[in-house]
């Protein structure tokens, strides 16, 4: 079994995921499909993230992508997260995750519904009949937001209490549930957001005026041994364990997905890791190099263990529900955290040693974002404890 060392996964991480200098692109697609898809929970992420590994671009490139050009484009997908994925990539996350995402929240959504007695008669029949006038009212207007199209659809203002009797509980309607279940099987999709980049208040439009229509549909076997072949080439080498945690499936649908592929098995400093069997050449050290990465960035979000580049760090730059906060990094490894204070400054924290030469290319680095941000405030949606000591 060959062995691969820490040395080269990090000049892999640099290439591929285009941070370092001679790796960084001037198309906010290109970066996107560098990764796969870009990380969105947080909506700033997405753009910070093409930022950091761009040349000469701004947000506002990225919003023409997604808005205009609509090469981009925003959705729930694996482990329910939302992510950016090029356009050309949705029939595959279609057909490998969203299609079982949409089945299961549909069904989450409908036993609750049922819980709650506000339904006579058949519940999925009558939820079905909520999606298809919901689908129907957003067709006529072109796009929405879900108060606009609950004034459409009066059964959307369905009130349901999930916790009944209890301190925390607060009845919602049915609005963001139905969103949720259509946009999941790509019937609607989220729009452009009312505000700006840092915004999550978007609009929606009807699938069928936003992105052009697919000429076949994959398979969930074809479509999942394509996706596990992109992230294999974005973060192999890598544990099956990572795989496994990073779509969300079972054990044995990431071992069905690999046994369509050729996959080569190498040493991990004694863990198993896989790579697709043509990409065993290794990787040149790119020349040094230092980044800024935003909060839930698809780099540290890309694999569950994370010891070979995030180090003892992990108390402060992580919150307790493994969310990891803004981070700086030198060379394929994390070496401190950064925030942006409200009046704009973009302040850090060291949490190691490392030179001055590359503390030049974080100072650099640092410039870079502040010019990104511009007048932008943007406060990540989950807080670390770093990120926290670095705004009070």
């Amino acid at each position: 079994m060959p062995s691969i060392d820490i040395a080269q996964r990090r000049a892999r991480l640099a290439t591929r995921h285009r941070l370092a200098l001679s790796a960084r692109a001037a198309d906010p697609v290109e970066i996107a499909r560098s990764m796969v898809v870009l990380h969105a929970t947080d909506p700033a992420t997405v753009y910070l993230s093409v930022g950091a590994r761009g040349i000469d671009l701004t947000p506002a490139a990225v919003e023409r992508e997604l808005y205009d050009e609509r090469a981009l484009v925003r959705l729930l997908a694996m482990r329910r997260t939302m992510f950016v994925a090029p356009t050309e990539l949705v029939p595959v996350l279609q057909a490998s995750t969203c299609d079982a995402l949409a089945h299961k929240q549909r069904r989450t959504y409908g036993r609750l519904i049922e819980q709650a007695g506000v339904v006579d008669g058949d519940v999925a029949s009558w939820l079905a009949e909520v999606e298809a006038e919901t689908h129907a009212a957003l067709l006529a207007r072109g796009a929405a937001t879900g108060a606009q199209l609950s004034k459409d659809v009066p059964r959307l203002r369905t009130q349901i209490d999930t916790a009944p009797g209890k301190s925390y509980s607060k009845p919602t309607n049915i609005t963001t549930w139905v969103l949720v279940v259509l946009g999941a099987e790509g019937r609607i999709v989220r729009g452009r957001p009312n505000g700006s980049w840092t915004s999550s208040q978007y609009t929606w439009a009807p699938v069928e005026t936003w992105l052009p229509a697919q000429d076949s549909v994959l398979s969930t076997e074809e479509a999942r041994a394509e996706l596990v072949r992109q992230w294999l080439h974005a973060f192999g080498p890598a544990p099956v364990t990572d795989l496994k945690w990073w779509t969300g499936w079972t054990l044995g649908e990431v071992r069905k997905a690999l046994a369509r592929l050729p996959i080569a098995e190498v040493d991990l400093d004694g863990t198993t890791g896989l790579l697709l069997a043509d990409d065993l050449a290794p990787v040149p050290e790119p020349e040094p190099w230092a980044a800024l990465l935003p909060a839930l960035d698809p780099t540290p979000m890309g694999w569950q263990s994370r010891d070979w580049f995030l180090g003892p760090h992990a108390p402060a730059l992580f919150d307790r529900n493994g969310n990891i906060g803004p981070t700086i990094w030198a060379d394929g490894r994390i070496v401190g955290g950064w925030a942006q204070r409200a009046d704009g400054e973009i302040v850090t924290r060291l949490l190691e040693d490392v030179g001055s030469d590359h503390r030049a290319l974080i100072d650099a680095e640092i410039a870079r974002t502040a010019t990104w941000f511009g007048d932008v405030r943007a406060i990540p949606r989950f807080r670390t404890p770093l990120q926290r000591e670095l705004t009070t």
